[in-house]
Formats: structure tokens, sequence, C-alpha cells
């Protein structure tokens, strides 16, 4: 029989058949020796638009209020999270589960380039690999007890996302755009497929909104006028917020001081994370 209790459609289940319901048949547990509250991946259709950055601060801010905080790093090919927070020590392991690594708040990162032995060496796989080291990082890491789990996913709707929203128990998703009209159709991607996985869109998030002129505090939309407003009423999901470029905010990022981020941008949306 299926273990409903990790089903996001229990609530509003229409399976009489119990006995062979397998909606759940690709959910993998995680091990034992972990007890995570919420799972929350980050998704872009796109690369480019600042979600790994995103990921970095939302964690900051969560692990900022008193939650244990962890980061799965699954952007495999492109791992950068890592280096938002400075860490330079690997992962260890103990014969039977990896230990991520803990950032200097104690926020607990897995990401591959902690076991690259340079971090600069390419991740040349295949997609299944690739999709198996993902699920590895779900089930054979010593996360512990946390808050949250966020995930940086890879961009687009491939093999990765496809594997996590099918073996995770994900609770939502929040979703990283930019203000460019050719951005909305991925926007929509991204959300088309959630929706058919049925996963909730907690939301959206709108990097690289605009710019601050130094001189007369006026904002200048480099990428022109924002779509992101009627993309989510059109698609019925909350607008979280809208991310300036901000030089100060990407230099912490550089120089792996993500968690010195001091700025009121993304508070709408830890609310939201927090409700």
């Amino acid at each position: 029989m299926a273990d409903c209790s990790t089903c996001k459609s229990k609530d509003n289940c229409n399976v009489t058949d119990k006995e062979n319901c397998d909606i759940n048949s690709l959910l993998k547990p995680t091990n034992e020796w972990n007890h995570i509250k919420k799972v929350i991946p980050v998704v872009s259709g796109k690369g480019g638009v600042g979600k790994s950055l995103m990921t970095a601060i939302l964690a900051t801010l969560l692990s900022r209020k008193g939650y244990s905080v962890g980061i799965l790093d699954a952007d495999i090919t492109g791992p950068s999270i890592p280096k938002m927070f400075g860490i330079s020590q690997k992962a260890t392991g103990d014969g039977k589960l990896i230990h991520p690594a803990t950032t200097h708040n104690g926020i607990k990162i897995m990401s591959i380039n902690l076991l690259l032995e340079n971090e600069e060496d390419p991740v040349v796989w295949r997609g299944p690999i690739i999709a198996g080291t993902v699920t590895q990082f779900w089930t054979d890491v010593l996360w512990g007890d946390l808050d949250f789990l966020l995930i940086d996913m890879p961009p687009g709707t491939g093999d990765v996302p496809l594997t996590i929203f099918q073996s995770v128990p994900v609770d939502g998703i929040v979703v990283v755009t930019s203000p460019q009209e050719l951005v909305s159709m991925i926007v929509k991607k991204a959300f088309n497929m959630a929706d058919k996985m049925n996963i909730k869109v907690l939301g959206a998030i709108e990097n690289m909104s605009y710019a601050m002129c130094p001189n007369c505090d006026t904002k200048i939309e480099l990428f022109g006028p924002s779509k992101t407003t009627q993309i989510c009423k059109e698609l019925k999901i909350p607008h979280l917020t809208s991310m300036p470029i901000d030089p100060v905010i990407a230099k912490l990022a550089d120089t792996g001081e993500i968690e010195k981020f001091n700025h009121n941008y993304l508070d709408q949306a830890v609310d939201m994370l927090e409700k």
C-alpha cells in the first residue's frame, strides 16, 4: 500500500484504490538520521537570472531568524553555493553517510564542489549520472534536523528537476526570474512543469529589476519595464519581491561573505516561507 504521509495530494485525494496507488512509487526516503520539515527548491527556467544568489540569501535570512537550514546544490555542472559562503573545506564521510560542510553561521551545504579535488574541475557527466548524484545528496547526506532544506536547482526543465520533483517530497517551489519579456515564457514553462506534477508554486522573485542612480536615487530599468507582476497575476501566484542590481551584494557573493547580506529586499519572501 502506498505511504500517503508524504503525498502532496493527500488532502485532495481522489484515488479510491489505495492498495494499488502508485503516486508515491518514485519518492525516495532520506536516511533515518534526517528529520527535514520543509523542502523548497529554488528554480528558474533559464540560467543567469541569479537563482543561486537568491537561494543563498533566503538561507541566510532564514538562519538569521533562528531556523536550522541546509542547501542542497543540485546544479552539478555549475555549482556556486560553496563559493558564495566562502567554504573551502571538503565534505567528509563515515563510510555510510556524507557529512555536509557548514557555514560560519551554521547553514549546512552539500555541493559537488565539496567532493572534487579541484573546484575548477569540470563535471563532464551524462544526465542519468548527474540525476543519480543529486538523489544521493538527498538520501546519503547527514542533514540531521532541519527546518528548511533549500535546493538550488539547475536551470530548465530537464533530468535534474524531473528527478527531484519525482524523488523528493517537495513542499513548494520559488521561481526566480528577471524583467526581460523573453523570460516570461521561461517562467511559464517552470510553472507548467510544477503544475503538471502537482507541486505548488509559492511565488516568484524578480532579480535584476532595476539599478539605482548613485547621484539622484532614480530607478533605472536596464532591461525595460517589468512583466513579472503581470505574469504572476496570469498564473495566480504571488510576486514576492523585485531585487535591484546591487554591486555590494555581488561583492558579498564574490568574496564568500553572503552571510553579511543586510537588506530587506527578500523579507516578504522569507515571511512567505515561514507561513
